[in-house]
């Protein structure tokens, strides 16, 4: 072998010898779901959730190096405090803690995880609504024991209400609007059409001026009770309790 050729060889494998260490010095990716992750919400018995702490990125895995699917918010589209459900708790070899959370936005069903200092303390609430759309029916369970029940109207066929597992995200008294009745709950579900939510998006429930429309299909997605029900269910459900609308 000529003297050309050996310095040639050296060249090659000295230059390797930094893009293989910087290789090994980046691990893959962990998962979206990844193992040794705690399930800290059932949305069903057990529901954690909190205040955002601090704006941060949400990623679609527990790495900042993975794609970024949203950014924390500290308000939502109503001017109120936002609240994230937490569904698991991550700890990665290094000792950072991450925590999985449901989206707030289009399209919806997005969940991400974010640092655990993006989010306040963990708040529990042992309720959970279900909404059914071919009954028109819907349902508060307490530690999975029903103990409300109510028929409402949802969208119609042209402005349907979304299926899918939300959460209860604000709540307010309404006063001088008779089409929302006397009270209102924003849930993170958002219709494919503008809804009947004041700003239109959102999917709530909320009271009516129109109670003989109750059971039925008269709205542009949201959930529509009567007013002596709004009130009721306002009393019972707290912030972050998780909405199945089947």
């Amino acid at each position: 072998m000529t003297r050309r050729r050996q310095l040639a060889i050296l060249v090659a494998v000295a230059a390797a010898l930094p893009a293989h260490a910087a290789a090994a010095a980046s691990p893959s990716l962990p998962p979206a779901g990844p193992p040794g992750a705690v399930r800290v919400s059932d949305e069903n018995l057990t529901t954690k959730w909190a205040y955002t702490a601090d704006v941060q990125p949400v990623y679609s895995q527990p790495d900042e190096r993975a794609r970024r699917v949203a950014r924390l918010h500290t308000l939502t589209e109503d001017g109120f405090p936002e609240v994230y459900v937490v569904l698991s708790r991550w700890t990665n070899p290094v000792g950072n803690t991450w925590l999985q959370i449901r989206v707030p936005k289009r399209p919806n069903g997005v969940t991400g995880w974010v640092h655990e200092s993006g989010l306040g303390s963990l708040n529990t609430v042992h309720k959970a609504l279900r909404i059914n759309r071919r009954t028109l029916r819907i349902t508060l369970y307490d530690h999975g024991r029903p103990v409300f029940r109510a028929r409402i109207g949802v969208g119609k066929a042209s402005t349907t209400t979304p299926a899918g597992r939300f959460y209860i995200r604000e709540k307010f008294r309404v006063s001088g609007v008779p089409l929302y009745g006397p009270a209102a709950l924003g849930t993170s579900a958002y219709a494919p059409h503008l809804t009947d939510w004041p700003g239109g998006g959102v999917v709530g429930l909320h009271g009516t001026d129109q109670p003989g429309l109750i059971p039925g299909r008269p709205s542009h997605g949201c959930i529509r009770l009567r007013n002596r029900d709004i009130l009721r269910l306002y009393r019972l459900v707290p912030k972050g309790t998780p909405v199945e609308i089947v």
